[in-house]
């Protein structure tokens, strides 16, 4: 391939780079000011590669144009929250929302104002600034399609993650032991004595942790050696290679990260992290022809020593003890999304409109809830209530197909590289949609980023061009 197409992009590869960095630090971009950051950034960073492109300096790569039905799926949704936030005629939305009608028709004629068009979404301002951080996300999709075209651009970009990690553990861990609790550059003023990182909420730094960890354990297989040593002198040539090597320190800021997350006392994020481990160890050796014995060390090593050491030290006892003795009653998670519940009966196919969830979910809170809710503390049925079935059958379809994607690249690709990217997908798919269960980690910006990551890499496992398989 000529060098200055492959090289051209450098600039905007490595300003992608910065922003996986950036997106995290200010609260997990979790401010208006943060989201519009993140959008103007993604924005520029297409701009230029488009420029690029009409320049002739570079081109769709077949990573890119085989990405077919994840793209259409990504873009049907994206369609589907422009088209939540359009003005339509009043029947029409009376024919595909009754509810949404009568709120507008109630609302309209407390005024005196003619109902003429009026949108699918209770609060079309909310769902538009929705839309352009779905874009935002969409774009970031195919940016990382189109820059990470080279298996040194794949393991880069897994090693600023895993760095982005560790930096947030060793800030989480630092603040919480030392007494300082900071958050970013602000005194926190919730969830003191337990790792947040730059988040506000320790769950978000968990969720975070969790893809971060996948993609870690990802790299380290990559790093391992194919075949079983033949004889002991080779045994003890790759263990010295492994502890004087990068293998060490990768796995240093693996035990980091797992520290963070146990400081974190997020339940459901240690329950994510090592639930998503275990499940994809044992799938991994049910897919992998005859497997390598280093690998089932490594899936041994990892589970014994994050479990019973680290947890020994580090607490993991109290957050095994914060399972048991946490009484439903001192929360309101499930009363939550049982009102939730309610209101996706109301707005079934349809939903409220991307964005709506505080000002809808107002109506239907329970007497027995005290305090505002923004966010429904669980991602499916806040998606459903936001969307409706509709919306949320395109998300379904993308994030399948890239898991699929990912669990196929197990089982048919030769390049270990890419083999652990698929590992990593799946392991880093699996945590969040088990965490998403009693959080709205997909909320935040900087997560959702890197869940998107996420998506893209089991896309990559697969279809990415390799000589060698």
């Amino acid at each position: 391939m000529n060098k200055t197409i492959t090289s051209a992009d450098r600039f905007v590869f490595y300003g992608f780079l910065v922003l996986f960095l950036w997106l995290p630090l200010p609260l997990g971009s979790n401010r208006s000011w943060a989201i519009g950051l993140m959008e103007v950034w993604v924005f520029l960073l297409s701009i230029s590669w488009l420029i690029l492109f009409f320049r002739g300096h570079v081109r769709f790569n077949s990573t890119f144009l085989t990405a077919v039905f994840p793209l259409i799926f990504f873009i049907l949704f994206l369609v589907w929250v422009l088209f939540q936030s359009t003005p339509l005629p009043a029947d029409l939305v009376a024919l595909l929302s009754p509810e949404s009608f009568s709120t507008y028709q109630n609302s309209y004629q407390t005024i005196g104002i003619k109902l003429n068009s009026i949108p699918l979404s209770l609060s079309s301002y909310n769902t538009y600034d929705k839309f352009l951080e779905t874009l935002s996300y969409f774009l970031i999709f195919c940016l990382m399609l189109l820059l990470l075209k080279n298996t040194r651009r794949i393991r880069l970009f897994a090693g600023v993650i895993v760095l982005s990690g560790v930096f947030q553990a060793v800030y989480g861990s630092v603040m919480t032991l030392s007494g300082l609790e900071y958050s970013f550059f602000f005194e926190k003023e919730a969830y003191r004595d337990v790792a947040t990182g730059t988040f506000v909420n320790r769950n978000h730094l968990a969720g975070y942790l969790e893809m971060c960890l996948a993609i870690g354990i990802g790299l380290l297989i990559s790093s391992l050696h194919e075949s079983n040593a033949v004889s002991w002198r080779e045994f003890f040539q790759r263990l010295i290679h492994s502890i004087l090597g990068t293998k060490i320190r990768l796995r240093i800021g693996l035990a980091l990260m797992v520290i963070a997350l146990v400081l974190s006392h997020s339940r459901m994020g240690n329950t994510a992290f090592f639930s998503s481990l275990t499940i994809m160890g044992i799938v991994y050796l049910l897919l992998v022809k005859k497997p390598p014995r280093s690998i089932i060390i490594l899936f041994v090593s990892l589970l014994l020593i994050d479990v019973f050491i680290v947890g020994a030290w580090f607490g993991i006892d109290k957050v095994a003890q914060r399972l048991e003795n946490t009484s439903a009653s001192h929360e309101t998670r499930d009363e939550v999304v049982r009102d939730t519940l309610t209101m996706i009966k109301d707005y079934p196919f349809t939903g409220t409109g991307g964005g709506t969830y505080d000002i809808s979910f107002l109506r239907y809170r329970g007497h027995d809830i005290s305090g505002f809710y923004n966010h429904a503390h669980n991602d499916y049925a806040e998606f459903l209530a936001e969307y409706g079935l509709i919306g949320v059958s395109f998300l379904f379809l993308l994030v399948m197909s890239s898991l699929m994607s990912a669990l196929l690249a197990l089982r048919k690709r030769k390049h270990i590289l890419l083999k652990g990217m698929a590992f990593a997908s799946s392991m880093g798919i699996f945590a969040i949609l088990i965490h998403s269960t009693v959080d709205f980690n997909l909320q935040i910006p900087a997560n959702a980023s890197l869940f998107i990551a996420l998506l893209v890499l089991g896309h990559i496992s697969l279809h990415f061009k390799s000589r060698n398989g």
